[in-house]
């Protein structure tokens, strides 16, 4: 039965028109990122009628956050890569012990984590660039955080897994049920129950527990591959494959995090408690303006890796053109209304005159850049998508890391909260300029293959 199940999904995968098909898998995945990142605005939103301090300690945590997706990014992309291009060409026992081993991979790691962060609280929190004032705030909302971390961990392999495999739209309702719940909690348990906010911290835990309660019941439905401990194989082959698929989202989602410290110490220095809340309102407006990019991408990595795996090149070919192409469409659009009300959407978040000053003018420099983040982005999911673990690990490390660190530690020194404010701009126009090469070569390569092919079928 389960055979007949996985035939029907490998005749989909590689016979629907790649563009319908890139569609129907990226519609709930868009969703899913951009409610998902819905309510983490929704804790800065409501945070935010608290305090200035309280919106900076919500930021400051943030980068803690991004380090334990991070880790559930390289655990969940680095196993559901390998279980779809195993799928693809019909290798279904070395898919079912990847997807179980990759699970139990994030769940220890998410829980030496937990364990790391509550034993060295303090001095975690000051390491994040919490100052004296916003401190206590921090602790408060990063030790809930930290509890929830292996479900954090676990949730997003298993919502990685299931989109691999064609399931985007149970993976969809995982993710959008959680944090519905999150937006209904987070006014009720910071206001109603007065826990401020920590109240925003358990109505974010709550919620990714019931997103892995969810995916997790997913995985045994369907043709889905069961998660069973019987399967785990925690051998060299299998780590390698994880790490070979995982590192370019560690590596972006990790130097998220580190720049994100850099980039809350640098905006303290210069511009104090204030220019803390603005660069965090900022980012998570850019977040939830990169999700539905980000989405779209992830519709399109699927059928990418299946495709490839499956030898079917003009196909990857084609999704990659499509989502280049409409990707900077979207992108232009979102861009121009930003920038247009760039103060109106820094005061829904915090009324407060210097939040707002600092945050429209940061939020309209990094709109003159967005557009070409297309481009990027995709091009870092193909060569992830292939198994390109080294190209694909450079170009996720330049955005966030390879050229904003240096560019906001050279910028900020040169024009202080200026620079802090522009270095994001600076760094998208350098990792374009990388990322042509990088993706240039393998896209060469991919038409000899076809051309090879064509030739040996005349």
């Amino acid at each position: 039965m389960q055979n007949n199940a996985l035939k029907k999904r490998f005749d989909y995968m590689t016979q629907t028109p790649v563009d319908r098909l890139i569609c129907s898998l990226a519609v709930p995945t868009i969703i899913s990122m951009m409610v998902t990142n819905l309510y983490n605005m929704a804790d800065t939103f409501f945070v935010g009628k608290i305090s200035t301090q309280a919106t900076a300690a919500v930021g400051i945590v943030l980068s803690l956050m991004n380090f334990i997706q991070a880790i559930g990014f390289f655990c969940g992309h680095g196993s559901a890569n390998y279980v779809s291009r195993k799928l693809g060409a019909g290798d279904l026992k070395s898919a079912q012990e990847m997807a179980s081993t990759g699970f139990a991979l994030a769940f220890i790691l998410g829980s030496i984590i937990l364990t790391a962060g509550i034993l060295n609280l303090k001095a975690l929190s000051i390491m994040l660039g919490a100052t004296e004032t916003i401190i206590n705030d921090t602790q408060d909302y990063m030790r809930i955080i930290l509890y929830g971390t292996p479900f954090m961990t676990s949730q997003l392999v298993l919502n990685n897994q299931l989109r691999f495999q064609g399931s985007a739209v149970y993976a969809m309702i995982g993710l959008v049920s959680g944090a519905v719940l999150n937006i209904f909690l987070d006014p009720v348990l910071i206001f109603v129950f007065k826990m401020g906010v920590s109240g925003a911290a358990v109505a974010t835990i709550m919620s990714q527990i019931i997103s892995f309660v969810i995916l997790f019941i997913g995985t045994r439905s369907g043709p889905n591959i069961h998660i069973n401990y019987k399967n785990i194989k925690f051998n060299a082959h299998y780590i390698l494959q994880i790490f070979n698929g995982g590192a370019p989202s560690l590596f972006r989602n990790g130097l998220i995090s580190i720049s994100g410290i850099f980039l809350n110490r640098m905006a303290g220095f210069f511009g104090g408690d204030a220019a803390i809340a603005g660069m965090s309102v900022v980012n998570r407006v850019m977040l939830f303006a990169n999700s539905a990019l980000i989405g779209f991408g992830q519709g399109f990595q699927p059928v990418c890796s299946y495709n490839y795996g499956a030898q079917l090149h003009g196909r990857v070919k084609s999704g990659y053109k499509f989502c280049v192409k409409y990707g900077t469409i979207f992108l232009i659009c979102v861009a121009v209304i930003s920038f247009i009300f760039a103060e109106k959407i820094i005061y829904f978040f915090r009324d407060d005159t210097d939040v707002i000053i600092i945050g429209s003018t940061a939020l309209r420099w990094q709109m003159l850049t967005m557009p070409i983040n297309a481009f990027s982005v995709m091009s870092n999911m193909l060569l992830q998508s292939i198994g390109k673990g080294v190209r694909a690990s450079i170009t996720a490390s330049t955005r966030s890391g390879l050229f904003f660190i240096p560019s906001i530690y050279i910028l900020s020194n040169l024009y202080g909260l200026t620079g802090v404010e522009t270095a994001q701009s600076c760094a998208d126009v350098l990792s374009l300029l990388l990322t042509i090469p990088l993706t240039y070569s393998v896209w060469r390569g991919m038409n000899n293959k076809l051309t090879l092919a064509q030739n040996n079928l005349s």
